[in-house]
């Protein structure tokens, strides 16, 4: 049985999960520099210790309402393959170790070209979490060319 550690996100009232191995650290939400001709979903860029960093806004990327930013608001900094970006989350709620075994594959229903970034489901005694695949989520040309860029 294998097991791996996730972040666990809010957006609204969905948990999402990333693998803790390409989470670089997380942030307390700031302002960033717009960058022309962006994707909507993409905020911008912001300026972490001299390294340039692309900000997607995770809840307008997957056609959710953007919530408020608040006190909880954070910033994901996540990488794979080396691009390295900004992810704006509602709330970091806690770091979890997950069984293989809790996880189940994406159903057919929610199944798709626009789903494809969903790697699985896993079950909780208490909640639902999506993982996350990074490395689909951060194939999009716009996000890979601006941090190509930085």
């Amino acid at each position: 049985m294998s097991e791996f550690q996730a972040v666990i996100c809010q957006l609204g009232d969905e948990s999402y999960g990333l693998d803790i191995g390409s989470v670089y650290e997380i942030i307390r939400f700031q302002e960033c520099t717009a960058v022309p001709t962006s994707p909507s979903y993409v905020d911008g860029v912001i300026n972490l210790r001299g390294r340039i960093i692309p900000v997607m806004d995770l809840s307008s990327r997957f056609g959710l309402t953007r919530a408020t930013t608040t006190r909880s608001t954070r910033i994901i900094v996540a990488g794979t393959g080396g691009v390295r970006v900004g992810l704006v989350v509602d709330a970091v709620t806690e770091v979890l170790m997950l069984s293989e075994d809790a996880v189940e594959a994406t159903p057919d229903v929610v199944s798709g070209r626009d789903s494809t970034y969903i790697r699985g489901i896993a079950k909780l005694p208490d909640q639902l979490v999506i993982l996350l695949d990074l490395g689909v989520l951060f194939s999009d040309h716009a996000v890979t060319a601006i941090a190509q860029v930085a």
